[in-house]
């Protein structure tokens, strides 16, 4: 009919208020035993445009329906009056028109048809073609005539794509709808209404839902904070408890507290979290993702991000449309073109200065963290994977010598002036200057379980003693590297760095200090097993 939902229920309702028609709100399709079908018929058997159908109907026996849905509530939407077109006009006359033909047929006789199935082989290649024709009156499909044998006319094979689906039609949506559980026939018109108003989405030819930019950003804004409050499974759940309610076998009371209690935590939880919003609505509706500048390449569509340097900084993909957030209170630049080996982003190098801390993350891992025992906001420096050279399986060499739950990890960017920095506090362990190369091993302390390090020097600038350039030993306890390593604060602390309660400590203990800041290699604390890295 061309008509929105919201409208259709409105005229409904207003010819059910004028005795026109039943209760339109209602979702039975099944009439009761006692439904006088015959009664509202003969209604309809003066109205010239299917006065003849209904008088054969009365005269020869109408067809009971044998089918539909009960849900207690009200009978099908049935016309209970005569009504013409000078009465009702418009939009009502059709709406009416339409309820009345249908309500006719429910009662007429069965529709026939003959189906014709032809089935036959090319090659290897196996065919079938299902045709109908209908042999009494009603809607006539488009038949294949029967035949006996089928020749090819012409073989041929065409390299083609898939084509994206349309946008949904109000009809198809309530279709889906009612399939997911989400709303009733009274309420589907207002949700689709309410969508429609607030420019979430727009009606098209076809009345097909079209969503907005707003829409868009709106449902990846809900499904990046929490995924519950876009799917319909949360509003499924509620629907499901209110009919448990109306049948007697859930209390009302109980299932209000509950709902109203998950309601609450999720709505502290979106306030807690109204950054992400925040973030994809800038981009969006703002020009700062015109003035960002590429950076680094996504992993999914492999174009470059845009990297918006306003508070909060973040990197954008006009391509895919996401937005992945960033550590703050620092710089951001591309490390070496390296790429992570779980999703191919390109890795970036966050740093809070010369005299601070820096670490190399994977924008797509730092929001969506690839393994249990990580959280969202962790660098490479955090990150399990048990064989990435920028991880913490391969560069972590043991415990933070001031908090307990961190990792003294290699700056492996930091050369010529190496330094290890703790991945929870503002701890910096400066050691080996001049030194041409450093690397973890994988080998650990006899003492202290701490991974050793490999040092290379340059001939002219060897610290070692006896003019040795190369040197493997624990920091913490080997005496060679005693005077070689010092302790320092970091000059700006990254505020996402908390201690949290990280079960995986690094690759050892090495704890104790001398007065002056150096650590002292003679007091290893307690061991500790090596990194348990492992994937989930």
């Amino acid at each position: 009919l061309g008509m929105g939902p919201q409208h259709a229920m409105q005229i409904a309702e207003r010819l059910y208020t004028q005795g026109y028609i039943s209760y339109p709100r209602t979702e039975t399709t099944h009439y009761p035993e006692n439904f006088d079908l015959k009664g509202c018929l003969r209604q309809q058997a003066n109205n010239p445009y299917w006065a003849e159908t209904v008088k054969a109907l009365l005269s020869e026996g109408i067809n009971r329906p044998r089918k539909g849905h009960d849900a207690g509530d009200h009978p099908p939407i049935t016309p209970m009056r005569a009504a013409t077109e000078v009465e009702l006009g418009g939009d009502g006359w059709r709406l009416y028109e339409y309820i009345t033909r249908h309500f006719i047929a429910t009662v007429g006789a069965d529709c026939k048809y003959l189906q014709t199935t032809i089935s036959f082989s090319i090659g290897p290649e196996r065919f079938t073609c299902i045709g109908k024709v209908v042999t009494s009156p009603g809607k006539t499909n488009q038949g294949i005539p029967s035949c006996d044998t089928v020749f090819p006319h012409e073989i041929k094979l065409l390299e083609k794509q898939t084509t994206p689906p349309d946008y949904l039609t109000e009809a198809e949506l309530i279709t889906l709808m009612e399939k997911h559980g989400i709303g009733t026939d009274a309420s589907i018109p207002v949700h689709i209404n309410n969508i429609c108003q607030r420019n979430y989405v727009t009606v098209e030819s076809g009345r097909r839902l079209k969503p907005t930019n707003l829409g868009i950003v709106l449902v990846h804004g809900y499904y990046k904070i929490d995924a519950e409050l876009v799917l319909p499974t949360i509003r499924s759940a509620v629907e499901k408890q209110l009919n448990l309610i109306a049948l007697g076998k859930a209390n009302y009371h109980q299932v209000l507290e509950h709902t109203l209690d998950i309601f609450k935590r999720k709505f502290h939880y979106f306030v807690d979290s109204i950054a992400g919003m925040d973030e994809l609505m800038e981009v969006s509706f703002s020009p700062l993702a015109a003035t960002g500048k590429p950076l680094s390449r996504c992993g999914k569509c492999h174009r470059f991000m845009k990297y918006i340097q306003a508070k909060p900084s973040r990197l954008h993909c006009s391509h895919c449309d996401d937005t992945y957030s960033l550590p703050q209170n620092g710089t951001i630049k591309l490390y070496k073109e390296l790429r992570c080996p779980l999703d191919d982003f390109e890795l970036v190098l966050w740093s809070s200065g010369s005299r601070g801390k820096s670490y190399p993350l994977c924008p797509y891992c730092y929001n969506h963290p690839p393994f249990r025992d990580m959280k969202k906001g962790m660098g490479c420096n955090e990150c399990t994977h048990p064989t990435c050279q920028h991880s913490l399986s391969m560069l972590g060499i043991g415990q933070c010598v001031e908090c307990e739950n961190g990792v003294l990890v290699l700056d492996s960017t930091s050369g010529p002036k190496w330094k290890m920095a703790c991945n929870k506090c503002n701890v910096i362990v400066h050691f080996f200057e001049n030194a041409h190369k450093v690397r973890v091993s994988p080998e650990t302390c006899d003492l202290c379980d701490a991974a050793l390090v490999d040092v290379d020097f340059n001939k002219a600038k060897s610290p070692l003693p006896g003019d040795e350039t190369q040197h493997s030993g624990c920091i913490f306890c080997d005496p060679v590297f005693q005077d070689l390593v010092e302790l320092k604060h970091a000059a700006m602390r990254h505020p996402m760095h908390r201690g949290g309660q990280g079960k995986r400590q690094g690759r050892g203990r090495g704890k104790g200090r001398r007065p002056g800041g150096r650590l002292n290699p003679k007091k290893p604390k307690d061991k500790m097993a090596a990194l348990a890295a492992y994937f989930v």
